[in-house]
């Protein structure tokens, strides 16, 4: 892009740009990042036994500060930048909320955001990810979804009707190929559906109105090892690394470090409102940057839709984080269930994608499934360093390959 292509861009009128290519990619990414990880905010607030001020403190802060980091991002760079915050990492939470109070995951979150902040200042993003095998990361993540998968399944099975029309629109959807993206479609049907059969309680549809405060974060070792090391790992690899790959992929001019730095400045700023992160969306990022959302230089403002469909989500999270916990549980392990099925999926596929580490992938697998603490150290911690120990000091020759072929590629 030549200089006077470049003051162009920057004269251009954003809402000129807006088309109903973008709008759509932007508005069907929004509903992406609501659904589901709103679904899994609840059920891990549950797994904590948070209160009710506490949850929508949680909802109000991701989804806020993600939709500004969603809206200032692609307006400054021109690119779509979705932000929003880690349907994986809210995963990993899920199983860890019941061993940390509330103020020690918030300690928690800021050292997090902090990691990824000096990463980014560092340019250590690529090294980082080199260090750890992703198919190792892959494999943590893909034991901890596990059981939310199995539950998917029994969910099915309890709420029936709901499940099976769910899962059939799903399936419909998958095959036809068509814009609307089979998750979104599966959810909306099974919403319908569960109006019709199974009506809520609308008397439990009302909650007064939570002024967000600055909350105070307890700081120790135990949550570092188990939380903030894991949670930055899992944000820079599901989140951060597909999102930069799908901005490379569509030939935009990605500002690699400064994403990585801003995703945790913004993490650290949504930490202490009682949120884990706000960063760069991962599958979002790739619906907006796609060339479905319309011409190239247009593609950013689907990004700026998204950011403010959840900056209003989260701005009214008081009101409709009630509504949404008037859902049977059923139903939300389905939502949650579609949500993961994808990023499950794709963690099994690249767990055991290179057959020479395959063993270490399954020893990080079953440890993370196992849900074991040892010393106070949780799991996926356990399923990183043990798995990451194997494939480098065990199956070492593939290991060494692997880095040989990083080391062309760069």
């Amino acid at each position: 892009m030549n200089s006077s292509q470049e003051n162009h861009k920057w004269r251009r009128n954003p809402y000129k740009d807006l088309n109903h290519k973008n709008i759509a990619a932007g508005i069907v990414a929004g509903i992406f990042i609501i659904t589901g990880p709103s679904a899994l905010i609840l059920e891990s607030s549950s797994n904590g036994n948070f209160t009710m001020a506490q949850t929508v403190l949680w909802i109000f802060a991701v989804y806020v500060f993600g939709g500004l980091f969603g809206i200032i991002l692609p307006l400054y760079y021109r690119i779509p930048i979705v932000g929003g915050h880690s349907l994986t990492g809210v995963a990993f939470l899920a199983t860890m909320t019941s061993q940390f109070t509330f103020n020690e995951l918030i300690g928690a979150y800021i050292v997090s955001g902090i990691l990824m902040l000096l990463i980014g200042l560092q340019g250590f993003f690529s090294k980082l990810m080199n260090f750890v095998p992703k198919e190792i990361i892959s494999a943590m993540l893909a034991g901890m979804i596990t059981k939310y998968m199995v539950n998917f399944i029994i969910s099915i099975n309890q709420l029936l009707i709901v499940g099976f029309l769910s899962l059939v629109t799903f399936f419909i959807f998958s095959r036809w190929r068509t814009k609307i993206p089979p998750v979104i479609a599966a959810i909306v049907i099974g919403f319908i559906v569960l109006m019709l059969f199974y009506p809520l309680n609308s008397g439990e549809w009302s909650s007064g109105g939570i002024i967000p405060q600055i909350q105070v974060p307890e700081f120790n070792k135990v949550s570092f090892l188990s939380i903030s090391i894991p949670l930055a790992l899992i944000i820079l690899s599901n989140d951060a690394a597909v999102a930069v790959g799908a901005l490379e992929q569509n030939n935009f001019r990605t500002p690699v470090n400064k994403i990585i730095t801003l995703s945790g400045l913004f993490s650290i700023i949504t930490s202490f409102f009682g949120g884990q992160s706000a960063n760069i969306a991962g599958m979002a990022t790739v619906i907006c940057s796609d060339e479905e959302a319309g011409p190239k230089e247009k593609r950013y403002m689907g990004a700026v839709v998204t950011g403010i469909l959840l900056l209003v989500f989260g701005i009214f999270s008081w009101k409709l984080v009630p509504l949404i916990q008037a859902l049977p549980k059923e139903f939300i392990s389905i939502i949650v269930g579609f949500s993961l099925l994808s990023v499950f999926s794709n963690s099994l596929h690249q767990s055991f994608s290179r057959h020479s580490i395959k063993i270490s992938a399954a020893f990080a697998f079953i440890i993370a499934l196992s849900n074991i603490t040892i010393l106070n150290v949780s799991a996926p911690v356990w399923s990183l360093l043990v798995g990451a120990f194997i494939a480098r000091y065990i199956e070492t020759d593939a290991m060494k390959n692997m880095e040989k072929k990083g080391k062309k590629t760069a």
